[in-house]
């Protein structure tokens, strides 16, 4: 059976990969994003519709819904993949602290508070997170980011936790280096270069294309994890960081010096 779906942060990167995978097992799809020209140009070449819009905001999330209601009757997957990447060091902004915090949790907390209780008392449905692997390890260089999306695995894990008894399936995606426009390209890579947030996410890792971020996300939607993993060895990761939090850290401390040159 299709699915109704959004997918937030659509105009490129893993979020149009995720459409475009979406879309070719013949689900209906709402593209989102704020880069207007983009968007209009995925949406045409998927014959899907889309809204341009923050929706990180209240009003951004009910259009959005909205569009969706309009379009298909309804919303079975939402994924919740729109995210910045900006802020480095202690000397991070207050205005680049209050941009993460709203776009890479905000935004998801926002749309669970309209669909969840929906699902809950209707016929269920998914909801999909794109953290990252800084969500559970940490981003070296750019602590907004880092801390930002552990707080998004935390929500993920709270909402699972509350309602997937309860007809909410919820998935969490926590990638790695992957090739988009947030690690590659304009003034993000150079301020990230700069502070190690760049070099630090090219070099853990191989660096994946974004359909194959994608198809991990949908594989484990489908086989209904948590955890969609699409570099494995995060898990090891993961693990090796909870069994012994200092050796941990004392390695980080060394790959940042390496990092450094030092």
């Amino acid at each position: 059976m299709s699915r109704r779906a959004i997918v937030t942060g659509a105009a490129g990167g893993i979020g149009l990969a995720v459409a475009r995978a979406l879309v070719a097992r013949g689900d209906r799809v709402v593209l989102a994003d704020l880069d207007e020209t983009r968007l209009a140009e995925a949406a045409s070449d998927l014959a899907q519709p889309h809204v341009v819009g923050d929706v990180a905001s209240e009003e951004g999330i009910f259009a959005l819904l909205a569009r969706a209601d309009e379009e298909f009757g309804g919303v079975d997957l939402y994924v919740a993949n729109a995210g910045v990447f900006r802020g480095f060091g202690l000397e991070a902004p207050e205005s680049d602290w209050a941009v993460s915090w709203e776009v890479n949790l905000m935004a998801h907390v926002r749309a669970a508070r309209v669909l969840v209780p929906r699902w809950a008392d209707g016929d269920g449905g998914v909801f999909a997170v794109t953290a990252s692997a800084a969500g559970l390890l940490t981003q070296l260089g750019s602590p907004t980011y880092s801390v930002s999306k552990h707080a998004a695995v935390g929500f993920a894990e709270w909402l699972a936790a509350t309602y997937g008894d309860r007809g909410v399936q919820v998935c969490c995606l926590c990638p790695m280096g992957v090739a988009t426009p947030m690690i590659e390209g304009g003034e993000s890579r150079q301020e990230s270069e700069a502070r190690l947030g760049h070099k630090a996410v090219s070099t853990a890792g191989e660096v994946l294309d974004a359909h194959t971020v994608a198809r991990t996300l949908l594989e484990a939607i489908d086989a209904k994890r948590f955890h969609a993993l699409p570099h494995p060895e995060v898990g090891d990761m993961y693990a090796r960081k909870a069994a012994d939090p200092d050796r941990w850290l004392a390695g980080m401390q060394r790959y940042r010096a390496s990092l450094e040159g030092r």
